[in-house]
């Protein structure tokens, strides 16, 4: 049987038993739709590889652990692990770009007139933030999909398959996160602009 024919679940079961290829396989299968989900949000190579490593140090040590509970959801929990660590990077970088100065490159061009608005972005960053506290406040399965659907990129038939249920139940989930998400900021007038 090819490595690609193994599940996710079956590929999970055989690193805990102690197979380290397996987890290369794992990596190596959903490397590029990880890494591009973080690189959309940091868009610094360097970062975006330290982010990338301790997400999978994170994996690693769940696995370890034997406190991953398989379901069948390996991607989307992967993938809800770098959503968290990108958002602990904007919170200690206190929201301003970490760069270092490079011949290319100066500190001194975030502080030029040609910069669009920092005010602007920094607004921007924060209403993700407080989106990212209200999607965490849905059910588990109205979350799933509202992640998979807006910050994954994935498709519902993707979506359906990932999970497990039908096209039109991921759909239903869907609808019903973001009715969800409309009452809570209604109720707490919570105003999502910039």
């Amino acid at each position: 049987m090819a490595k690609y024919e193994l599940s996710d679940a079956v590929l999970v079961k055989n690193y805990v038993g102690g197979n380290e290829q397996a987890l290369a396989t794992l990596i190596e299968r959903h490397q590029s739709k990880i890494y591009g989900f973080i690189y959309s949000k940091i868009q610094d190579r360097d970062i975006c590889d330290d982010i990338f490593q301790d997400t999978f140090i994170k994996v690693i040590r769940t696995l370890k652990s034997k406190t991953y509970n398989e379901e069948g959801k390996f991607l989307p929990w992967v993938m809800r692990i770098a959503h968290n660590l990108v958002i602990d990077y904007f919170r200690k970088s206190k929201k301003m770009p970490m760069q270092r100065d490079t011949e290319e490159f100066s500190i001194f061009s975030f502080m030029s007139d040609d910069n669009p608005n920092i005010e602007g972005k920094i607004i921007l960053e924060q209403v993700e933030m407080d989106l990212s506290r209200l999607i965490d406040e849905l059910p588990d399965d109205q979350k799933e999909v509202l992640v998979m659907r807006i910050y994954q990129d994935l498709s519902f038939k993707e979506i359906a398959d990932l999970t497990g249920v039908s096209i039109n139940t991921a759909l239903g989930r869907m609808r019903y996160a973001l009715m969800n998400l409309r009452k809570v900021i209604e109720k707490k007038q919570i105003i999502l602009t910039n």
